[in-house]
């Protein structure tokens, strides 16, 4: 729940949401993007946050909820139930002309792209680590950029809380 004042459990509710990313997925029959989704989000990238908020020992944060902050929660869940009935109402509305609804054209420079229409996970690697190498590696050295900076960050905040 995102309106959780421990950040291990609120961490521990964002893996419950990325777990229910990953069944809508499976819904959606993309049984490889679900898999994915758990493995990297829900595991590898969850254990991380939960290791990163263990480290540094954050606890919850006290205090009143100011009225605003009340009210703007009200607001938010009410604009919320309004444009889901609306949403409702609209694909009630629609679901008889939807054999009607026009096909989507593919761009040629999308086209182009087989990894993008690929239905094998073979051909994906393939491509992945043929063609586009090069961004694979940068990606993966900003991530180990990222993750030597938390790890700096925590360690220097470490420090300054011994020395008070």
């Amino acid at each position: 729940m995102v309106l959780s004042r421990h950040p291990v459990s609120a961490a521990l509710f964002m893996i419950v949401s990325l777990v229910s990313v990953a069944a809508l997925f499976v819904l959606l029959e993309a049984f490889f993007l679900a898999i994915l989704q758990v493995l990297v989000y829900a595991g590898a990238v969850m254990v991380l946050f939960l290791f990163i908020i263990m480290l540094l020992d954050v606890g919850p944060e006290g205090g009143k909820v100011s009225r605003i902050k009340m009210i703007s929660g009200l607001a938010g869940c009410l604009s919320f139930g309004i444009l889901s009935v609306l949403l409702i109402q609209f694909v009630q509305i629609d679901v008889s002309h939807s054999a009607n609804w026009p096909t989507l054209q593919t761009d040629k420079a999308v086209s182009g792209n087989f990894l993008l229409f690929s239905n094998s996970v073979k051909n994906f690697g393939f491509g992945l680590f043929t063609k586009y190498m090069l961004p694979l590696q940068v990606a993966g050295f900003l991530l180990l950029a990222a993750m030597i900076g938390v790890i700096v960050l925590s360690k220097k905040s470490l420090s300054v809380d011994k020395e008070n």
